[in-house]
């Protein structure tokens, strides 16, 4: 019985500490982010929506999850199978969508598990009986492009591609950005004026025209505009990061470091940064809300990732080249909104919750 009451005690007095002990910083910086609740189901909505983009294959795709045929079982999305192997005349790669194949899985003893929208973002439906752009139908749900490809598989697979290039331009821009915005800020002087004047030339230089003559050389791509974007994209969160590391240098926890003998780097890599990153993490939804326009424009104008790479800016240049397929431009225009609206609110609850000032007052506001 005192071993249990002992035990029972020990519990409980567990339970009252976890009670009472405050939470870590970022532990705040999240609850305060989840009372945000535009913020908070923005997050959520996004990252399902890119999630599915990423699983796309599985359930939009023109080729069948499993094929059972003659007794055997096949796979068509992890290997290719000649029109032979379901009794087709050529050797070539079989189309799911012919008529004649699809007949053929019709038959007893057969069959074939088709993902839901059953169009890759470059399948050309040789076999459908409406002119191109043809609109929304059980068929395709949202509609064909100019070319007679599948709008719905288009979009999704250009939103993902967009939501890539956004993250991996947004990675490199703020490792850039933080790299050269904490030298500058730490170590002052004339490192902090060359680097500044560095920065204005740099930034003076026409982006658009150097982006326009690189595709007039080499042949657009994704690396090859990541790289080309990722020269100017850091040099906005330089001068946040620069400003944070001015303020920081100063303070007794940095004076309190060198008296013990920290180096340089040990002292921005322990101490200041991770009292200056609030600007960084603030900065990212917009940065992305940045990459994504800045992708969207550049295959408007022709001048992004090349064909039959899914794009929204591509999708756009369609719609206004087609004003009568108005299901072009409006289900683009309206993934592009939706994601960039997303984003945004992200980045508001994102900075409502790093900003103390702004988590008093809502605490005030709730004991009142």
């Amino acid at each position: 019985m005192n071993r249990a009451r002992a035990g029972v005690d020990a519990e409980l007095r567990t339970q009252t500490v976890r009670a009472f002990q405050s939470p870590s910083p970022a532990r705040r910086v999240w609850l305060r982010f989840r009372q945000q609740r535009l913020g908070y189901w923005s997050l959520i909505v996004f990252v399902v929506a890119f999630a599915a983009s990423l699983a796309a294959p599985l359930w939009s795709n023109d080729k069948p999850l499993v094929v059972r045929y003659d007794g055997h079982t096949y796979f068509p999305l992890l290997k290719a199978y000649p029109e032979t192997t379901f009794g087709g005349d050529f050797p070539t790669p079989a189309d799911y969508l012919d008529p004649y194949i699809r007949h053929r899985f019709d038959t007893p003893g057969n069959f074939a598990i088709y993902p839901p929208n059953p169009y890759y973002y470059d399948t050309l439906n040789y076999f459908s009986k409406a002119p191109n752009p043809a609109p929304p139908s059980r068929q395709n749900w949202l509609g064909t492009d100019a070319s007679g490809r599948d709008l719905f598989a288009r979009l999704v697979y250009g939103f993902r591609v967009s939501v890539e290039f956004a993250l991996v331009l947004t990675l490199i821009g703020t490792v850039l950005g933080v790299l050269a915005g904490a030298v500058q800020g730490f170590f002052g002087g004339k490192i902090d004026i060359v680097g500044q004047r560095l920065i204005e030339i740099w930034g003076a230089m026409p982006e658009l025209y150097l982006l326009i003559i690189f595709a007039s050389i080499f042949e657009p791509g994704f690396i090859l505009l990541i790289v080309l974007l990722s020269l100017f994209g850091w040099m906005g969160l330089t001068a946040y990061v620069r400003a944070e590391f001015l303020r920081n240098r100063n303070q007794d926890y940095v004076l309190a470091a060198r008296a013990m003998g920290l180096s340089n780097w040990q002292i921005i890599w322990r101490h200041v940064l991770p009292n200056s990153l609030t600007p960084v993490i603030t900065f990212l939804p917009f940065r992305m809300s940045g990459a994504i326009l800045a992708l969207t424009s550049l295959d408007f104008l022709g001048l992004g990732v090349p064909p039959p790479t899914p794009s929204l800016g591509e999708l756009l240049a369609q719609g206004k080249a087609n004003l009568d397929a108005w299901w072009i431009s409006m289900s683009t225009f309206g993934v592009l909104v939706v994601t960039l609206l997303l984003l945004t609110f992200m980045g508001d609850a994102l900075r409502n919750a790093l900003d103390t000032r702004i988590a008093d007052a809502m605490r005030a506001g709730g004991n009142q």
